[in-house]
């Protein structure tokens, strides 16, 4: 059976009632049938030789009766959106961008949401009684017939990448899901005679309420989950509970849930949580573990309320139990600091500090280490509060404070059982942070983070916290600071030529500056795909002291941080603006940023 488009389906410039697109019907006259096809575009592919034959062989295999564009976006042989342009133009169809053109509220409702889910399929327009569907497959022959008889209107056709469709489908179910959650809630509000007390006096009944507001608070987790969210805030305001996401490390609003809500959304949070849902004057703290299942993931969130004078917030944030553990070559390092840092985490004894605010992804870069030393024949033990990732073959532990299991007390314990590598997960007290030093110094590999603003101060930091100078010198192999900044979004970011007064506000020389006619930088524009923030994703920022004689010599002495950081800049350790400016020449990310996130 020949592919051809369903009379009633045409492209732009085709006229109606035509069974074949216009411009001719590809190679041989008309497109070759759906397994002729996959297996010329499998031919096509191993004739340059980019892709391995058992590769090849695998995705044949995987593509089985389904789609065989797809198990190449599944086997990382190809993007989605290169896809959907070869797919577009081998049948001769218009390509469309949904994450710039949107999806209309009418056309979404034309055809159940069931039938999209299952054709990958989703209407993004309804001009002149014409309804224009974006597919993924345009291929699947049945699929485009069911789709015509889901709908009174004719169809026009157009090829969407199989990503940007999905990610549409999600967020119409739920869009549906929040709106009828909602809905219903208001309905039972509105039943009952209390809806004007005072929210504290607002009691909610769980026979009645708890299945909308149910729907309305797994919504929420599931979107924030979906939107790659790493903290959920509820905050009660004057008129309504603000719902915000913090993404890429910024916030943003997401919604306004009406107050009357806010005690019944908030009672869901802390049953869920097993907090005491009768206790609004202190705050608690608890954990939930959910599978989202709308956003694929294993979710472990930890919950914690804190009493305003507009009532309870709750913050969420949010844990992938499924999400895997990057490596050295995905954190962004240049290569010679990847390499340098290889090397020490290698070493068999010494300690490697990383040093940075509350959410620079501090233990991530722990995990990358980790990741990169992890054999048979180490044994490796981790004291965590939480365990972010799961590693195989690691032996992880996680804080119990309520048991009396802390840093310390886990650590004395760790000790005893025979470790090669030790990860501790913050060194947040005195005694921790000689324990985990001592260690160092008795064949132990020390992982751990620590809260400083540069790598220089961390050495000073330690004997603050009471670490004998002379064994912070002879234990630390280095340290290494870090900042998470945005990146600028790869679809909307623009260029432009920075003048001589930007390139000095940069920290850049006068005479750089001066000698740098027609240098490029790269600055945020927004676009749908970056929600109009002009970033997308994070990339670090490190600053990585390796010890030297001379530092040593320094730490020992009890040297200032700025004698330390002099000694080291001068054995050729950059600065964090070096390595963020660094960023920005590539197009990493922008001035703006990188001094938002650095000092």
């Amino acid at each position: 059976m020949d592919i051809e488009r369903p009379p009633n389906l045409r492209s732009p410039g085709s006229e109606p009632g035509s069974a074949t697109p216009p411009g001719g019907a590809g190679i041989g006259g008309s497109p070759p049938p759906i397994n002729a096809l996959a297996e010329l575009v499998a031919d096509l592919i191993a004739a340059t030789g980019l892709v391995p034959a058992d590769k090849l062989a695998l995705v044949r295999g995987a593509a089985g009766m389904g789609s065989f564009a797809h198990a190449l976006v599944e086997n990382n042989l190809a993007s989605s959106e290169g896809l959907a342009k070869t797919l577009a133009a081998r049948y001769q169809m218009p390509l469309v961008d949904l994450a710039l053109t949107g999806a209309s509220d009418d056309a979404t409702g034309e055809i159940a949401l069931h039938v999209l889910e299952r054709l990958v399929a989703i209407p993004y327009a309804l001009e002149n009684d014409t309804l224009r569907v974006a597919i993924a497959d345009p291929g699947n022959i049945q699929g485009i017939d069911e789709l015509r008889l889901a709908t009174r209107h004719p169809l026009e056709l157009a090829v969407a990448s199989r990503e940007d469709i999905l990610a549409e489908i999600r967020r119409l179910a739920r869009a549906s899901e929040a709106f009828g959650a909602r809905a219903a809630v208001e309905e039972e509000l509105a039943a009952t005679a209390e809806e004007e007390e005072d929210a504290d006096d607002l009691e909610i009944d769980d026979g009645i309420s708890d299945a909308p507001l149910v729907r309305l608070v797994n919504s929420v987790i599931f979107q924030a989950a979906e939107d790659g969210a790493s903290d959920v805030h509820f905050e009660p305001q004057e008129d309504s509970l603000l719902v915000r996401f913090r993404i890429d490390g910024v916030l943003q609003e997401v919604q306004r849930i009406p107050k009357r809500m806010t005690p019944g959304v908030l009672t869901r949070l802390k049953v869920l949580a097993k907090l005491d849902i009768a206790e609004r004057r202190k705050p608690q703290d608890g954990r939930i573990s959910l599978n989202a299942a709308a956003a694929g993931r294993m979710m472990d969130v930890r919950v914690a309320t804190l009493p305003t004078v507009e009532g309870e917030s709750v913050v969420m944030r949010l844990l992938d139990k499924s999400k895997r553990a990057p490596t050295l070559e995905e954190l962004g390092m240049s290569d010679e600091m990847r390499t340098q840092l290889a090397q020490l985490v290698r070493k068999p004894t010494g300690a490697l500090l990383v040093t940075g605010p509350t959410g620079s992804g501090k233990s991530t870069t722990l995990y990358a280490a980790l990741t990169d030393i992890n054999r048979p024949e180490i044994n490796i033990i981790t004291v965590e509060d939480p365990v972010e990732y799961r590693l195989g073959g690691v032996n992880q532990v996680q804080i119990n404070l309520k048991a009396g299991l802390t840093f310390a007390t886990a650590l004395r314990s760790i000790l005893r059982s025979d470790p090669d590598v030790v990860m501790v997960g913050e060194i947040r007290d005195g005694e921790t942070a000689k324990i985990a030093i001592e260690a160092a110094l008795t064949g132990h590999l020390v992982l751990s983070t620590l809260h400083t603003n540069d790598a220089p101060q961390a050495l000073t930091r330690l004997n603050e916290m009471g670490v004998e100078p002379f064994l912070t010198g002879a234990a630390v192999s280095a340290v290494l600071a870090q900042r998470l900044a945005r990146k600028l979004c790869t679809h909307c970011c623009e260029m432009y030529t920075p003048n001589t007064d930007e390139l000095l506000k940069a920290r850049i020389s006068p005479e750089v500056a001066a000698a740098s006619d027609g240098m490029v930088f790269y600055r945020k524009k927004g676009c749908p795909r970056c929600n109009q923030t002009g970033y997308k994703g994070r990339i670090g920022i490190y600053q990585l002291l390796a010890m030297t004689e001379q530092l040593e010599s320094l730490a020992v002495r009890n040297a200032s941080r700025d004698e330390i950081e002099r000694a080291a800049l001068g054995e050729g350790m950059r600065t964090l603006w070096d390595d963020g400016l660094a960023k920005v020449a590539a197009g990493l990310t922008s001035i703006e940023e990188l001094a938002r996130v650095s000092v």
